[in-house]
Parts: C-alpha cells; sequence; structure tokens
C-alpha cells in the first residue's frame, strides 16, 4: 500500500471508465466505416455517431442539431470565440469582445488572437478576490457593438463557479451571443443549457472519465457562427473533418453516466475536498485557500503557500508518491505567476507557491489521508530549498 501513487489531478485529466472503454470498443475493429461513406460500414458508424448526438443533446437540454463534435474542450472554446466573433462582425459589424481575466488559456489567447490579427476591441472583466465576475459588472460594459461574451463557468485553476445564468440572462436580453467553458464543470455539476441561457458551450470528454482527443460544442440553434475549420461538410458544415467516432460514442456513454451518478460523485468528492481544505488551514502556516469558499467545485481544492515554489513543491510530491498540479495543467515552464493568480491581486511571493488538489470519483480517505500527513513536511521542505536558493543567489550577487 506504501508504494501506491496517489493521483489527486483529476482536474487535468480523469481516467477511462472501464463501461466506456466497453463503449467504444467495437467502433475500433467490426464497426470501423467512415461515418460519411454510404455503404452499411459508414451507415453503422453514421447510426453510431447521431445515437451520440442524441445522447448529448438530451443530457444537455438541448436539440441534436445543436451538438458538434469536435477534437477537444481547447477546439470547441476556439470555435464559439472565434466563430461567434466573426459571425457577428459579418452581420452586425460588431468589434468588442468581452471575456474574464480568469479564463482558460483556450478562449483568453484566442481572443488575444482576434485583437492582433483581425482587429476587435478586447476588454476584461473584473473578478472579486476569488475570481468570480459579478453580473453587474458584465450589464455595465456591455454595448451594442459587443460581439460576444465568454465567462468561465468553473475555473480549473481555483475552481471558482461563476453565475452564468444571472449573466446570460443579461446578454440574452440584449441579443449579444455568450459562450462558457464548462470543460471542468462536465464532471461534478448538471448542465442544462436553457436555464443557464448560454449560446454557446464547451466540454471535453477526458475531463468526466471518457477519452482524450474528443469534444462538444453546444452552439444555440439561430446564433450565427462561422465554421473556422472548412473542407466537408461534418457537423452540418460548422466543423469539417472525419469523425472519431469510438471516441465519440466513448464521450457519450461517459456523460450519460456523469448524469447519472453526479449526485452521488459530488457527495463524495465534497467530502474528500473538505476535509483537504480544513486540514491544510490548520495544519500549514502560511497558507490561503484560493478560490470561492463555497461557490467551487465539490472535487477542487487549491492553495498558495508563502515562500515555496509550485514546481518544486509538484516535484517533492511526486517523489513522495503523489500527483498534483500547480495551478493550470496547460501552463509549464512559467517561473512567473499565472494570469489567474495575478488578476486575484495575490503578492508575487504568495502566488508562485500556488498547489491545486482535485480528487475523482475513486478517490479513497486513505489515500486523502495519507497525502495530508504527508504534505506539511514537504512545504516545509520546500520552504527550505526556496530559502537556501534565494540565500545563495544574494550572496553570490
Amino acid at each position: 500500500m506504501e508504494n501506491t501513487f496517489i493521483y489527486l489531478d483529476h482536474a487535468a485529466s480523469t481516467p477511462v471508465d472501464p463501461r466506456v472503454l466497453e463503449a467504444m470498443l467495437p467502433f475500433f475493429e467490426q464497426n470501423f466505416g467512415n461515418p460519411s461513406s454510404i455503404h452499411r460500414f459508414g451507415q453503422k458508424a453514421e447510426a453510431a455517431v447521431e445515437s451520440a448526438r442524441e445522447q448529448m443533446a438530451a443530457a444537455l437540454n438541448c436539440q441534436p442539431r445543436e451538438i458538434i463534435f469536435t477534437a477537444c474542450g481547447s477546439e470547441s472554446d476556439n470555435l464559439a470565440l472565434r466563430g461567434a466573433a466573426l459571425a457577428a462582425r459579418r452581420e452586425r459589424g460588431t468589434h468588442h469582445i468581452l471575456i474574464s481575466p480568469v479564463e482558460h488559456h483556450a478562449v483568453s489567447r484566442t481572443a488575444e488572437q482576434l485583437a492582433d490579427v483581425f482587429g476587435f476591441e478586447l476588454e476584461y472583466l473584473p473578478v472579486d478576490a476569488h475570481g468570480r465576475v459579478s453580473p453587474e459588472d458584465v450589464a455595465v460594459r456591455l454595448r451594442p457593438e459587443t460581439a460576444v461574451v465568454s465567462v468561465i463557468h468553473a475555473n480549473n485553476e481555483i475552481g471558482t463557479l461563476n453565475p452564468i445564468a444571472e449573466i446570460g440572462a443579461l446578454c440574452r436580453a440584449r441579443g449579444i451571443p455568450f459562450h462558457t467553458d464548462a470543460v471542468q464543470s462536465g464532471a461534478h455539476l448538471p448542465l442544462d443549457v436553457d436555464a443557464l441561457k448560454v449560446d454557446f458551450l464547451s466540454l471535453g470528454a477526458h475531463k468526466f472519465y471518457g477519452p482524450k482527443g474528443v469534444g462538444v460544442l453546444y452552439a444555440r440553434q439561430g446564433v450565427p457562427l462561422l465554421p473556422v475549420q472548412t473542407g466537408g461538410a461534418q457537423e452540418l458544415g460548422r466543423r469539417a473533418g472525419t469523425q472519431n467516432v469510438p471516441y465519440i460514442v466513448g464521450m457519450a456513454a461517459a456523460f450519460a453516466l456523469v448524469q447519472q451518478e453526479h449526485s452521488d460523485r459530488a457527495e463524495h468528492e465534497r467530502a474528500l475536498r473538505d476535509r483537504i481544505i480544513g486540514r491544510v488551514l490548520e495544519d500549514i502556516p502560511e497558507a490561503r485557500l484560493t478560490g470561492h469558499p463555497t461557490e467551487r467545485l465539490p472535487n477542487h481544492a487549491s492553495f498558495v503557500f508563502q515562500g515555496v515554489d509550485g514546481n518544486q513543491l509538484l516535484m517533492l510530491l511526486d517523489v513522495a508518491g503523489f500527483a498534483c498540479s500547480s495551478g493550470s495543467a496547460c501552463k509549464t515552464g512559467n517561473p512567473e505567476p499565472s494570469e489567474v493568480l495575478t488578476a486575484l491581486d495575490l503578492p508575487r511571493e504568495w502566488a508562485l507557491g500556488s498547489l491545486r488538489v482535485t480528487v475523482g470519483k475513486d478517490t479513497n480517505p486513505e489515500d486523502v489521508e495519507r497525502f495530508l500527513d504527508a504534505l506539511p513536511g514537504l512545504i516545509a521542505k520546500a520552504r527550505s530549498l526556496r530559502k537556501a536558493t534565494t540565500d545563495n543567489t544574494v550572496s553570490n550577487s
């Protein structure tokens, strides 16, 4: 037992559920046809894709034609933001993009490109100390020339939930397309696109125990969206390319399981999350919780520690047998605090020492206790190493 490696990075990726793998396997060998082919092999593949589309639509409370299959959550974000902005400019002459400063890079970098290359005006919403967007701040920044608004549903780095339905209602009343990145939410929360008042919603399968390399974009019928990947007529002409049939089938199976089991999963994860937060704040000096204390993902605990190098802490944890993350899993090799932590106005000495701990549906309390018993000593060691490095730098300067 002591040699077992403990995985506490479910916000980065989740293992494929065995039931999902079982649903996928026939489409690698027996039913391998191209869904665009007319013959029976293609017909079987097409039927599987359309069945998966109906499953995803039923779970999201939308129409099957409003489901676009993509290669991942990042592609869904790209298609939503770029496709909606360019379509809005073509049809309405708009040029203003409004996003939060705590978006995943798939949104923020796309918005930056739209500004730098395509001439859009990019504006960032303010966030509070928990990284949360206020609907009132959205309301005062909406303009007739606003092309699209994007606010993340649940932050990947600090776990904070945003009031998406309220923001969506404001945008809907003004006729402005509204997108939310719900990639982190898919495994833990019910997602009803009608209740959320969104026009676009992004998901990635590997966050909810499905395969990597497949995602979904919900695109509300009637809201203009310019395709950004052209070629074939797949996905009703909105996203060209041969559909990845086994992965699409696996994603639909995984999401159906989420809908059936999310209440039990969330209850299990929330108990472990609260245990982690309570003990870390009690046992470790100079530790702060990041993100909202209650309006956060049920599996997500995130912290900053004064005087700690976050990357060094991750290496110490890895050697000790624990897989965690420092902020966003998509941010590597960057010695500066992330944009999310910078938006929270944390002092640099604190923001450099971030740690994200995310449990899963199969994480057990014993593993969490092992982690919590080991963490104070590893933090102390990380602080000592950081101090020694700093002292050495000062003495050599």
